[in-house]
């Protein structure tokens, strides 16, 4: 009874696939299973591959750093991330830190991961939008790791306030992207998961690194879902 009334909404409300927009079969969820086999995976924490961080070489010091995917402009990647910051789609972020922590747990490198933390956003922003596109990604991860989410580490503020903090917030400034540091505590001695979208230019994770260094004896990684 249960499938058939599940048929029967499917049929008057069809679920899409958030890759590829076609119709998806009672069996799939959010991606259908072409997009899955086809969506561009980069495999770098298993081959040992250091794309992202050369992104960042010489202008943060980590540990390991990886993407889940390659980012195409008009690509399912695209479409996926997309929905996810724009659209409220948030189990998208559920997916991607199931899939990418999966994948982790099973790297060597990766299993020393104390804590997963997450790039801020602006508190404005976020009260705009409603969510932080890579909580549930991070959360995911962090679940995989057996590490700890944190999320009152690392913030973000405006150039406007940051003076009004200063000798109690540790600032790092860059292309108006200002961020903080409090409960620091918390992660001096620790291995951290930074955890964002997409990685371009990598002044956003510069920035956060630059922040998160002010921490003693602290090691930094990186995982985000695609790479530009």
């Amino acid at each position: 009874m249960y499938s058939l009334l599940k048929s029967v909404i499917n049929l008057l409300f069809p679920k899409v696939c958030y890759a590829c927009s076609s119709h998806l079969s009672d069996n799939e969820d959010t991606i259908c299973i072409n997009c899955r086999h086809d969506l561009p995976v980069t495999e770098f924490h298993f081959n040992n591959d250091n794309t992202v961080k050369k992104v960042l070489q010489g202008r943060a010091k980590i540990e390991q750093a990886t993407a889940l995917f390659r980012f195409e402009k008009k690509g399912p990647v695209q479409q996926l991330i997309h929905a996810l910051k724009y659209k409220g789609s948030e189990h998208i972020g559920t997916l991607l830190g199931d899939w990418l922590g999966g994948e982790l747990c099973e790297v060597e490198t990766y299993q020393t991961i104390d804590m997963v933390i997450p790039v801020p956003m602006h508190s404005k922003k976020l009260k705009k939008r409603g969510y932080n596109q890579v909580t549930e990604f991070g959360k995911q991860i962090a679940k995989a790791l057996h590490a700890e989410y944190v999320d009152d580490v690392l913030v973000k503020i405006s150039n406007t306030k940051s003076q009004t903090t200063k000798g109690r917030l540790a600032r790092w400034n860059k292309k108006n992207e200002i961020f903080a540091i409090k409960n620091i505590l918390k992660i001096e001695n620790k291995h951290v998961l930074l955890v964002d979208d997409i990685i371009t230019t990598g002044a956003t994770l510069e920035g956060c690194c630059s922040a998160l260094h002010q921490a003693k004896t602290i090691k930094i990684s990186i995982a985000t879902m695609a790479i530009a």
